[in-house]
């Protein structure tokens, strides 16, 4: 009798050890940010190589840039996916935000896009450009506008270009600043405009095709995963920044994308 107690409570404990595994790393779960399109779609690849080593990602999209950092820095996410390091540095500086970056993700070069023109050279003279109302990202679009020989800015204007370091201006452009998530819909009312890749594709933009223009996609405008710098060290965020980074996950960019956003690892 003694005998087979024995084997019983021998063998419960042998099933919860055996468990105990399985329970810790079904329990490992995170919240990360994205805003929707390209940023969620790839997320849902990285949510799948994640749970094959434990990890589970609760993926919340945001439609907008600025609540992902506010919602990291309070608490109500782990990560966020969907800003480049200049982004985040403005962020942290501007509003105290302990964030960091944990790793380089894809990059998604800026296009100028238009319903009214076919090449810029057609912009006549007063045409409205609409570009990003953000700092970094609108001085992104100013870079880009320069770098088409549209405008010139001051040489120590940096990658925070702001309208007022326009110092040459031929065409007397008009350059008008709106919230990126909105540029999209704002085509019909603007000559052309300054699209961040993930918000063009979502609105059925396809850059390689339709804009009149694209950046350059070796810059400093590499998109990254963000964490609170006190969770640097944790194992899920190793495994996260792993599964990412993936052989899958860069296939999977490169199958879906065509080019208009690149792997940067």
């Amino acid at each position: 009798m003694q005998r087979r107690f024995a084997i019983r409570m021998a063998a419960a404990f042998g099933a919860v050890a055996l468990a105990a595994p399985l329970l810790a790393r079904a329990g490992e779960t995170i919240k990360v940010g994205v805003t929707g399109g390209p940023h969620e779609q790839v997320m849902e690849v990285v949510k799948r190589v994640a749970a094959k080593n434990g990890l589970d990602i609760r993926i919340v999209e945001f439609s907008d840039y600025v609540q992902p950092n506010a919602a990291l820095a309070g608490g109500d996410l782990d990560a966020n996916s969907y800003q480049h390091e200049p982004y985040l540095d403005a962020q942290v500086k501007d509003r105290g935000y302990k964030l960091v970056k944990l790793a380089d993700t894809v990059t998604f070069p800026m296009g100028i896009y238009s319903k009214k023109i076919k090449t810029l050279a057609d912009l006549k003279p007063g045409a409205r450009i609409a570009v990003p109302n953000d700092p970094t990202n609108g001085g992104r679009a100013l870079l880009l506008l320069q770098k088409q020989g549209l405008i010139k800015l001051r040489a120590d204007a940096g990658l925070k270009a702001t309208p007022i370091d326009i110092v040459d201006n031929p065409r007397k452009l008009k350059i008008i600043e709106l919230d990126a998530a909105q540029i999209p819909r704002s085509l019909d009312d603007v000559d052309a405009a300054a699209i961040n890749t993930n918000f063009a594709m979502q609105a059925g933009l396809k850059p390689r095709e339709d804009a009149v223009a694209i950046e350059d996609p070796h810059g400093p405008y590499v998109n990254i995963l963000a964490i609170r710098a006190e969770d640097r060290n944790k194992p899920w965020a190793a495994k996260l920044a792993a599964a990412y980074r993936s052989p899958e996950v860069k296939q999977y960019i490169e199958q879906k994308f065509g080019g208009a956003v690149i792997a940067s690892w």
